[in-house]
């Protein structure tokens, strides 16, 4: 379920079980105040992109991306995660590094779990130290498919 603000997309949640109760619970407010048209272009963007990435390829487009709703730690991190190439993984660690906070490993794993665009910011491309895979909002099934 993808939803939009008047920045863009906002939020982008795998399926699961209860998929339709949210979708019919949510669809009347999750894009409110935002022209249809927009949405529209902005949805055959983010299809087209998210299909791309699903490939194992990198999107020559994705929508404009809303990532207000983070803190500026938070925020830090989500753009550091997308620069990770497609077929290439980082540690938390290195994550932390890379915002220059070298001891907040565990404060990124943090932000990888409030990341509310999976696969457009690809906290899926994050391990733990040793290779361990640490987790995912949509399940380690979800994250091992990403990365293969």
């Amino acid at each position: 379920m993808a939803r939009y603000s008047a920045r863009g997309l906002k939020a982008l949640e795998f399926p699961t079980v209860n998929s339709r109760a949210a979708l019919r619970a949510s669809s009347t407010s999750a894009n409110r105040g935002v022209p249809s048209n927009k949405i529209r272009a902005w949805h055959r963007t983010a299809t087209k992109a998210l299909a791309a990435a699903l490939d194992g390829f990198k999107p020559h487009r994705v929508p404009p991306l809303d990532l207000s709703a983070g803190t500026p730690f938070q925020r830090r991190v989500w753009h550091v995660l997308q620069r990770i190439p497609p077929g290439k993984v980082r540690t938390y660690g290195q994550i932390a590094h890379a915002i220059g906070k070298p001891g907040a490993a565990r404060a990124v794993g943090g932000a990888c779990r409030a990341n509310p665009i999976p696969v457009f910011v690809p906290c899926h491309r994050v391990i733990g130290a040793g290779g361990r895979l640490g987790g995912f909002s949509a399940g380690l099934k979800w994250k091992r498919l990403l990365l293969a």
